[in-house]
């Protein structure tokens, strides 16, 4: 079930702090920044995403700006016995459900979602996630204000005297 953990080096450390910050720099910059020619850059890209490490690029939108002001998590009770977990990828085929988590304690899931306003969120829990067959209980909890949202992972650091990044 558990995954071997990957040993990243600093060299790879830097570059994938990069990318975290902003996934559109070139492999040019990122070589400069690291002290390394750009296609030692590009093998090294390669080879984390081979490895799973890096699992896609994507752009940040804005949610508030695109109508989905609302965020909230809802805790989903599921009559399913342990080990099934189709209502999980039920869940996670809705378009306003960000994250689903499968959880332990007595729920069995929980979902982040977005929603324009507490009517859609109302729409949402009643006529999609409530009508799932194997759904027999939903708590939610509204966020009234988002103080840091990040996909960002914590890397390892660079020892100072390893240090790569360049300014």
């Amino acid at each position: 079930m558990f995954r071997e953990q990957i040993v990243i080096d600093p060299t790879d450390a830097a570059i994938l702090a990069l990318l975290q910050e902003n996934a559109r720099i070139s492999n040019a910059e990122i070589a400069r920044r690291v002290d390394m020619a750009p296609s030692a850059v590009f093998e090294r890209v390669r080879k984390l995403e081979e490895r799973g490490v890096i699992r896609g690029y994507e752009a940040r939108l804005g949610a508030r700006e695109l109508g989905l002001g609302l965020v909230a998590f809802v805790f989903v009770r599921t009559a399913e016995r342990p080990g099934q977990s189709s209502t999980g990828a039920e869940l996670a085929r809705l378009p306003e459900v960000l994250e689903v988590h499968h959880v332990a304690g007595e729920d069995c899931f929980l979902v982040k979602v977005r929603a324009p306003d507490t009517d859609g969120l109302g729409r949402l829990l009643r006529d999609r996630i409530g009508a799932l067959a194997a759904v027999t209980s939903t708590r939610t909890t509204i966020v009234l204000e988002t103080l840091k949202e990040s996909t960002r992972l914590p890397l390892p650091a660079p020892a100072a005297e390893q240090e790569v990044v360049r300014g």
